[in-house]
């Protein structure tokens, strides 16, 4: 009997979907400074032995238990300082502890983000700040998107706006909500018929567009050396078929997942050796999906924060 496969949503924009793994991201509301620069490098594992098939979560003997390791290199480096750049491009692997496939590895997709500073001011007990966000991303090795599950991306280009609204108040408390629409693009497959609620005579896959949600409350400790946040994040498709019985999946798929998870980091500030040195870690669980594997995240890494 054919396989069941389950795609995997590996974030095809890097830089709106990895979530709270760096000293900054697209989605908090954390700034450089004027050419200030900040490097960081994450390594994450993540596995799941249960899928959504559609909406029915199901089990797969044939793959047994999935799993993916991602190291991620990233940047961020301040314009002006309201203006920052961030770019990073991870390199991912994955396998399977059943079946006759083996997984895939590779470079995945380089993605380049702007975000500003549209607003920042005192209101009540605390500050209130909007910000904004443009991303782009695109393939730099030329992977398989339709080598299911074992692909490491959708290999698409996709463009991210995204806006950022956070409340923190002045014993470091903080609340903070990210909204973003992706714009995705066609990915070439190695096949000239597919089926995507109707037959297509084509080796071009559209990939859905989709919407990302992001949420978290958190607090800023002993002088802001330590940042503590709980966070939840969504990524919705606008569009997109379901995968079929006996059929693997598909980037025309529509996949969206529910996520929560957990962040640290810590700052060293008082050892002149080390100053500018961080490191974090993170942890997440798929609580909901479709067409989705229910993963769980977990990383560590590490950030160096400077002036050029």
């Amino acid at each position: 009997m054919k396989n069941h496969f389950q795609y995997i949503l590996v974030l095809a924009v890097l830089l709106s979907q990895l979530g709270a793994a760096f000293a900054q991201t697209p989605a908090d509301d954390l700034m450089m400074k004027k050419r200030e620069i900040c490097l960081a490098a994450s390594y994450e594992t993540g596995s799941w032995d249960q899928y959504w098939e559609g909406t029915r979560l199901r089990e797969n003997g044939n793959i047994g238990t999935f799993s993916r390791e991602i190291i991620m290199p990233m940047f961020a480096y301040g314009i002006t300082d309201k203006i920052n750049l961030l770019a990073g491009v991870p390199y991912i692997s994955t396998d399977a502890t059943g079946g006759q496939l083996v997984g895939a590895k590779g470079l995945q997709d380089l993605g380049i983000a702007v975000k500003a500073e549209l607003f920042n001011r005192q209101v009540g007990p605390g500050k209130i700040s909007f910000l904004t966000t443009a991303g782009f991303s695109f393939p730099v090795s030329n992977y398989l998107s339709d080598y299911m599950p074992f692909s490491i991306g959708l290999k698409t280009r996709e463009v991210t706006l995204r806006g950022i609204l956070q409340y923190r108040f002045d014993n470091g408390i903080y609340a903070r909500g990210a909204f973003a629409h992706l714009w995705r693009g066609q990915s070439k497959v190695e096949r000239d018929y597919y089926y995507n609620n109707g037959s297509y005579y084509s080796e071009w896959m559209d990939v859905p567009n989709a919407l990302n949600y992001h949420g978290a409350v958190g607090v800023w400790l002993f002088n802001n050396s330590l940042k503590l946040e709980a966070n939840y994040m969504a990524v919705h498709c606008l569009t997109g078929d379901d995968i079929r019985i006996y059929n693997a999946p598909q980037p025309t798929n529509k996949m969206s997942f529910d996520q929560v998870g957990f962040f640290g980091q810590y700052y060293f500030q008082g050892i002149k050796a080390i100053q500018g040195l961080g490191i974090l870690a993170y942890y997440s669980q798929i609580i909901d999906g479709r067409n989705m594997g229910k993963f769980q995240n977990m990383g560590a890494g590490v950030t160096y924060q400077f002036k050029l």
